[in-house]
């Protein structure tokens, strides 16, 4: 039977894969030994891996053009939608910080520093995504979307391959020497990643934050598409034809333009991933939502309905299992991940494929615990 409640179970399990995906990634049994497509490229190029971050970007998107069209319709005026939107970004950001800091060296001789400590991040990155896209959703038209979005993709090539950098001259793509990295450096200083390519710089960091803002409002203008009165086979092909030409354009800009690139959040890496997510929400919005096939998507589905929670969640219990300290049978004091992993994964496969089985049982667990929130009707929204 097909689905006829209005919200889009389809994008419920895009977001719940990405999700479960991101889980998986962040949580191998060894960083050392992991398959190359569960780790980021290096840098130019990309791996399967790096189509998560923008992935949830863009369904964020997409889910607050149907929030914010149905907040509007029962009556919320504009200052209303506008405090509930600097509301849930200013809580998305400072979750980002705790889990930046946490648990703050008060516990298990952790070491904390204020003036070390991480700004930028995943959640930041939401919540200043989030923060602007709703503003421009609430107060300007689609098509002023859709100009600003054209400014931050084409502005942001432009700046990175013809502005010279102070000491460094124009289009450096390298690590060092980029836009990018010289504007962390010098306003974040001392606050960015500690395992970045190289000092100063923060994958989440500013500039690249702009482009992170045109994968959101790439979201926004499929959340209308959706939206409108289209037969669902148009929304479909409109979704699988625009996501292809997308797709098409960004290897193009990567070969005779600038590189697809995630760290620094490239035009290219833009487009060519907006229409990777396209394509996949127009299959499973068919095969879904049109269709009526459920049941094989209800886990991703669990996923999905609290995919910040269980991500902060994770975030916490990947920090404690390294921070907890136990003997193993050999008498060395070893992290309680270690412990698991040496003596219950590493045993009975190859290390990657070890690596990988650790973390698809810490990914498993926080299903369980997705699952316990559904039946119990908790769907928390931050």
């Amino acid at each position: 039977m097909a689905n006829n409640s209005p919200r889009l179970l389809s994008l419920d399990a895009l977001r719940g894969a990405t999700v479960a995906f991101m889980l998986v990634v962040n949580n191998p049994g060894d960083w050392n030994h992991v398959y190359g497509p569960l780790l980021h490229a290096q840098w130019h190029g990309w791996t399967p891996t790096d189509f998560i971050f923008p992935f949830f970007l863009w369904i964020v998107g997409v889910s607050m053009s149907f929030s914010l069209a149905r907040r509007s319709g029962r009556g919320d005026s504009s200052s209303t939608l506008t405090l509930h939107i600097l509301r849930r970004a200013m809580i998305l950001f400072l979750l980002g910080l705790f889990l930046s800091g946490f648990p703050f060296g008060m516990i298990l001789n952790h070491s904390f520093s204020l003036t070390s400590m991480r700004i930028p991040g995943v959640l930041q990155r939401i919540a200043l995504c989030y923060l602007i896209a709703g503003s421009l959703i609430i107060h300007t038209r689609p098509i002023h979307q859709v100009i600003a979005c054209l400014i931050l993709v084409v502005g942001h090539g432009l700046w990175l391959t013809l502005v010279p950098v102070p000491g460094y001259g124009a289009r450096i793509l390298a690590p060092e020497g980029n836009w990018e990295w010289y504007v962390d450096s010098m306003v974040l200083a001392g606050h960015t990643w500690s395992s970045a390519p190289v000092p100063g710089f923060d994958p989440e960091g500013i500039l690249s934050t702009l482009t992170a803002l045109a994968t959101t409002l790439m979201g926004v203008a499929t959340g209308y598409l959706l939206q409108t009165e289209y037969a669902p086979t148009k929304k479909i092909f409109s979704m699988l034809g625009g996501g292809s030409l997308l797709i098409m354009l960004g290897l193009i800009l990567d070969r005779w333009w600038i590189p697809i690139n995630k760290n620094l959040w490239t035009s290219s890496y833009v487009i060519f991933t907006a229409g990777a997510a396209s394509i996949i929400l127009a299959l499973g919005y068919g095969w879904i939502d049109i269709r009526g096939h459920q049941r094989w998507s209800m886990p991703l589905i669990y996923y999905g309905l609290n995919a910040i929670v269980l991500f902060f969640l994770s975030g916490i219990a990947g920090r404690l299992v390294i921070l907890i300290k136990i003997k193993n049978e050999h008498g060395q004091i070893v992290s309680l991940k270690a412990y698991l992993y040496h003596n219950y994964c590493l045993p009975y496969f190859n290390p990657e494929l070890a690596s990988l089985v650790y973390a698809l049982i810490f990914t498993a667990i926080m299903g369980v615990l997705a699952l316990a929130f559904y039946r119990k009707s908790w769907f928390i929204k931050v």
